[in-house]
């Protein structure tokens, strides 16, 4: 009887094997993002998590060597996604405006998500000093990309002087606010609130009857 000869390329399994890992430790980051989410960072356990996603303790270190290395992949999970919409925004068409607007709703719906809210409420705090530089650098060069799209606007006329770093942080700032108060069972979706916030950052809030204000503090109409 002729030997049956196995011709699959070993390469293939080793594939599959990197594929099967890369989709475990996804899961692993994913659980954590929402366990740190809920409890906070030093409330969270690794055993908590190991019972959360059916497996035993040493499992998670073949992954991760400590909740800490677990937090910064989370951090640089939710600055990735925030980066990667910035990049689509600087190579798209379209005015700076028109873009800027697109990637403040996205950033909405990053801060929003798993990785994103752990990168907001969480925080780079309980990380070691190297790993908190290092996320900086990440956060730093994304919020240079978006003031890079800020300036592009201002070129192209279609957003008012301004400096870009504090219009970045503004906007920044109020969307990630967001996050301490929505609620995903509430009166608005996530959609309808972020469309409102960037619409009153960008308009105001004055009647445009009184858009130009003197400098100084106008009376309060209250009685």
């Amino acid at each position: 009887m002729e030997a049956v000869v196995d011709r699959r390329s070993p390469w293939k399994a080793l594939r599959y094997r990197k594929f099967e890992a890369a989709t475990k430790r996804d899961a692993v980051l994913r659980e954590a993002a929402r366990t740190f989410n809920e409890k906070g960072f030093h409330s969270s356990s690794l055993d908590e998590l190991a019972e959360r996603l059916h497996v035993t303790k040493p499992t998670l270190y073949y992954y991760f060597r400590s909740k800490e290395e677990i937090l910064y992949e989370c951090l640089l999970r939710g600055l990735g996604e925030l980066e990667e919409a910035v990049d689509a925004a600087l190579i798209a068409s379209g005015s700076g405006l028109e873009r800027f607007v697109e990637v403040m709703h996205g950033y909405a719906g990053i801060v929003l998500g798993d990785f994103g809210y752990t990168t907001v409420h969480i925080g780079q705090d309980p990380l070691s000093p190297q790993r908190r530089a290092q996320a900086r650098r990440v956060e730093r060069r994304v919020a240079h990309k978006l003031q890079s799209l800020i300036a592009a606007g201002i070129d192209d006329g279609s957003i008012a002087p301004c400096d870009p770093k504090i219009m970045a942080s503004t906007f920044a700032g109020a969307l990630n606010w967001i996050t301490r108060w929505y609620r995903p069972d509430g009166a608005m979706s996530a959609d309808d609130i972020t469309g409102q916030c960037v619409n009153l950052l960008l308009a105001g809030f004055a009647p445009r009857n009184e858009a130009s204000f003197p400098a100084g503090r106008r009376k309060s109409r209250v009685k």
